[in-house]
């Protein structure tokens, strides 16, 4: 009867550390791990303390020699940056794992935890984990110390208007600040006939200018075509006269005849009997047709233009038959202004720039344009319109028909920071 015989069981030998005796599995340098490394440091050369640059206006880190990146505390983006600082010295060693420890966010240090491996004595491999700490300094971008200073720019746009008022300025203003396209402006400069955007890049400068394209309804028109053809406006705000609505009869509507147009479903087409306020002691009395048939009655105030009194020049007047032109044109009704001051319970916010100084006729004008957004619920709908809590809010009656804005129609003002140019950083609006 045979037994099968168990197969017999092939234990590794130990040597003894050739410096501490203990017993050790073979290795080429006859040394244990403890041994070894006080002979042996495979992490001599890679620097165990290295500077990394943070700019603390846009939180962005310096990637040498001159690239600034955004990364996160402990992301795999920064990690890389961090390594990329002692990649030199890296080269003589196999990296096998590198990890965050973890910090104080606002203690400016970043511990990097490091494994490497390196063949030393013989051919033993040697792994070894150590720990580099990246000291972080505070350092300005060239982008950020452009827009501190103010005074640096690669692109500008310029804006220029060929009239006498404003209003056009200021409507501009308020969709700039809706769309927010001001944050990127290094600076903004108001001058007598319109305004200057400074940038740091052409691309911002571009994006301002297509912006501008897709909202200003102004055709292009080259030098050679206007002086070839000049013209000139006839008439300026500052020509406006006050008159007295004596009668006015509203038109029936009538079918509107092939190729007219289209109708306007805002206004009512009315006959009028008007007299100056300056005249009222005299029995001159203009007639006219008018848009504002809607909202005109006897004794209302209206201001517009007096044709038979004015001086127009001799390529209108040739262009035009006497008996088609009108005495007078009538453009708004007129209200206390003073009230409607006093009962404004709303504002707008107004971009940061260097302005040569609002005069009286800038502030006429400024209130002419507050003055339109109240009467036209078309032009507000672009405009972000804020509450004045210092104002009391009124109640509408007893109002003799003053347009005012609804507090529908309103934001909250909650502005949580501000960018860098002064203008809205992040606000919370809530009707």
């Amino acid at each position: 009867m045979e037994y099968m015989k168990e197969p017999a069981t092939v234990s590794q030998g130990h040597i003894l550390c050739c410096q501490c005796g203990i017993a050790i599995p073979p290795n080429p340098a006859n040394m244990c791990v403890a041994c070894l490394r006080t002979q042996v440091d495979i992490t001599e050369g890679i620097p165990k303390q290295v500077t990394v640059h943070f700019c603390k206006q846009c939180e962005r880190y310096l990637q040498p020699p001159g690239t600034w990146v955004q990364c996160a505390l402990e992301s795999r983006e920064l990690l890389t940056l961090c390594l990329k600082k002692i990649k030199a010295s890296l080269s003589k060693v196999r990296l096998i794992d590198a990890g965050f420890v973890w910090t104080e966010p606002h203690s400016k240090r970043l511990k990097v935890k490091l494994t490497v491996q390196k063949e030393v004595m013989n051919g033993a491999i040697l792994q070894q984990v150590f720990i580099v700490e990246y000291i972080v300094q505070s350092q300005m971008c060239d982008d950020c110390h452009r827009v501190e200073a103010k005074d640096f720019w690669k692109a500008v746009v310029q804006i220029r208007q060929k009239t006498l008022h404003k209003k056009t300025f200021f409507y501009l203003e308020q969709l700039i600040l809706k769309h927010r396209l001001h944050q990127n402006t290094l600076r903004i400069k108001e001058i007598h006939d319109g305004l200057d955007f400074y940038y740091s890049s052409k691309q911002h400068a571009q994006k301002m200018v297509d912006f501008l394209q897709c909202t200003v309804p102004f055709a292009e028109i080259d030098g050679n075509t206007y002086w070839r053809h000049p013209f000139n406006s006839l008439f300026q705000p500052k020509q406006l006269e006050e008159f007295i609505v004596m009668d006015i009869s509203r038109i029936r509507e009538r079918k509107q005849s092939a190729g007219a147009g289209m109708l306007s479903t805002r206004h009512t087409l009315a006959e009028a009997w008007v007299q100056k306020t300056s005249e009222l002691n005299t029995d001159h009395q203009y007639f006219c047709r008018t848009h504002l048939g809607h909202l005109l009655n006897p004794g209302d105030l209206v201001l517009g233009f007096d044709l038979v009194n004015c001086n127009l020049n001799d390529e209108f007047a040739n262009k035009m038959n006497p008996q088609n032109i009108p005495d007078v044109i009538l453009i708004k009704k007129s209200y206390d202004r003073t009230k409607r001051q006093r009962r404004r319970n709303w504002k707008l916010k107004e971009l940061e720039r260097d302005r040569e100084g609002m005069d009286t006729d800038d502030e006429r004008q400024y209130q002419d344009f507050l003055e339109d957004l109240e009467e036209d619920e078309t032009i507000r709908k672009n405009v972000n319109i804020y509450k004045n809590s210092v104002i009391p809010v009124e109640s509408d009656t007893d109002d003799e028909g003053i347009p005012r804005i609804s507090l529908a129609e309103m934001l909250e003002d909650l502005q949580i920071s501000q960018d860098a140019t002064g203008g809205e950083g992040a606000d919370m609006l809530t009707e």
